[in-house]
């Protein structure tokens, strides 16, 4: 005959066989009670929501067929592309008619296909300021295949386009592939202007009603935020204008939607600004930095934190 050894509660004991059946028992129960109420809130939320990887596969797909160079095959004929735009059309429409119906998918998408050769002038726009503005880019094709700043804009620009059709939730899909790969982290409701360059790029928030003029360049950790987060703010414009041709260096922090940053402006690196300042401004941030030998010795100062 088997002999089993009682089985031991730390807490209370030994437990019969009974008692632990009973505790089986309501485990399963609760598991159960658990997973009915994972079945309630699916059936209560949208399951329509497309999933991250289809909407990078829309994304990577139409910068392969505005950019050669991130495509796997460079060349194409005029016919060979213009099957790709169908192909286009039809997968955004098959992202948006979740949201929005088919009937108003199928427009959204003809006018999306309509705007794309305006969106890649804009890109193009981009990249070129991209090589303009940073002296160690040697080429366009070095700016598209390498750059994250181009990767983030150029996501913008294709999310920002979608924003303005009225479509919900798939831009901030579409940003949120851009903040994930290149850590830049644009709304796709942001207005910014022609010609945006975004050097290194790690680091760069810029929200919702940020307003940007043309031939505006950022450094990396820079923020265009809003002075409150509360949810009152919704709908009210959050966010600072930047007007053209400012400079904005690493780790500046713009905040405010009554901000305004006057054009031909620099904005230093670690400046902290939540008033405007006109046109032709240098703002910058002073601190002291002192440097001597080791073989002085160390003061108290030395290691106030």
């Amino acid at each position: 005959m088997a002999i089993h050894p009682p089985v031991h509660d730390d807490a209370a004991g030994p437990l019969s066989l009974d008692g632990t059946l009973a505790h089986m028992t309501d485990a399963h129960e609760r598991e159960h009670a658990f997973a009915e109420e994972l079945v309630a809130t699916r059936r209560r939320q949208s399951s329509g929501l497309p999933l991250k990887r289809n909407v990078a596969a829309f994304v990577d797909g139409l910068l392969g067929l505005l950019f050669p160079q991130l495509a796997e095959e460079g060349t194409a004929s005029a016919e060979e592309i213009q099957a790709r735009l169908s192909l286009i059309r039809r997968d955004l429409r098959e992202l948006v008619a979740p949201f929005e119906g088919q009937e108003r998918a199928e427009e959204i998408a003809r006018v999306f296909g309509e705007g794309v050769p305006d969106l890649y002038a804009s890109i193009r726009l981009d990249a070129d300021a991209i090589v303009a503005g940073d002296p160690a880019a040697e080429s366009i094709d070095e700016v598209v295949v390498a750059y994250p700043g181009f990767h983030a804009i150029a996501t913008y620009r294709i999310a920002h386009a979608v924003h303005g059709l009225g479509v919900p939730v798939l831009p901030r899909l579409m940003s949120e592939i851009a903040h994930t790969r290149t850590g830049v982290d644009i709304h796709p409701g942001a207005t910014i202007g022609r010609s945006f360059c975004i050097d290194h790029g790690t680091g760069v928030v810029i929200g919702e009603t940020a307003t940007i003029g043309d031939w505006v360049k950022v450094y990396q950790g820079v923020t265009l935020g809003a002075m409150s987060v509360a949810k009152s703010y919704a709908g009210r414009k959050r966010h600072p204008t930047i007007e053209d041709r400012v400079v904005l260096y690493s780790n500046a922090t713009v905040l405010g939607g009554d901000t305004v940053v006057g054009h031909d402006s620099i904005v230093g690196g670690n400046v902290w600004l939540t008033n405007s300042v006109p046109p032709y401004s240098l703002v910058y941030h002073t601190s002291q930095v002192k440097i001597r030998s080791v073989s002085d010795g160390f003061a108290d100062a030395d290691y106030v934190i």
